[in-house]
């Protein structure tokens, strides 16, 4: 049986037996609205093209780019390297970037810098075909103990080195319409 959780609101959400919170949906307001400011500070007047990353980078890329205000444009890729693993695999692109990047300041918005290597990849692909510069904003960075093999420039919130889901990550395909960040069990890494 699922676990009952309160999200911010006071909605009832079931979440997996023995997850934890980690990070509450008020948290995850206050972030948002700091790496907005730290984010125009840097790029406002720059018309920067914000690409999120799919499908985990969806949720914080809605709710993050509704408090960037100023102008710029948006684009979207699809790469993936979990899938139904709990552990990185090899990356696999799917799909974009749509838009000509050459140029171009590209503010990269993924859910979670873990290892880094989907985000390195990623950036190293943009640079190649042409983009001016590269800022990588992450909604959470997992505190592994050894640094990931690219940092971000805007980071939300730090995370156990746990499995976390919810606000974009998800557990099998599910979850990540959470409005708060929740644990799995240690056992289930």
């Amino acid at each position: 049986m699922n676990q009952p959780s309160t999200d911010r609101d006071g909605l009832a959400a079931e979440v997996p037996p023995g997850s934890t919170l980690v990070i509450s949906g008020e948290e995850i307001d206050r972030a948002l609205d700091r790496m907005a400011r730290e984010i125009a500070m840097d790029l406002a007047g720059a018309l920067p093209l914000a690409i999120a990353i799919m499908n985990g980078g969806l949720v914080f890329a809605g709710q993050l780019l509704t408090r960037l205000a100023f102008p710029l444009h948006c684009d979207y890729i699809h790469v993936r390297r979990y899938g139904r693993l709990t552990h990185g695999g090899e990356l696999e692109w799917i799909a974009g970037p749509h838009v000509d990047v050459r140029g171009r300041t590209v503010l990269l918005l993924d859910d979670i810098l873990d290892e880094g290597r989907t985000l390195a990849v990623v950036k190293e692909a943009l640079l190649a075909r042409g983009a001016g510069t590269v800022r990588i904003a992450a909604f959470a960075r997992k505190d592994r103990g050894e640094p990931p093999a690219i940092e971000a420039d805007y980071v939300g919130v730090s995370v156990p080195n746990r499995f976390v889901f919810g606000f974009g990550m998800d557990v099998d395909g599910a979850w990540r319409n959470l409005p708060a960040v929740y644990a799995l069990p240690e056992e289930t890494r």
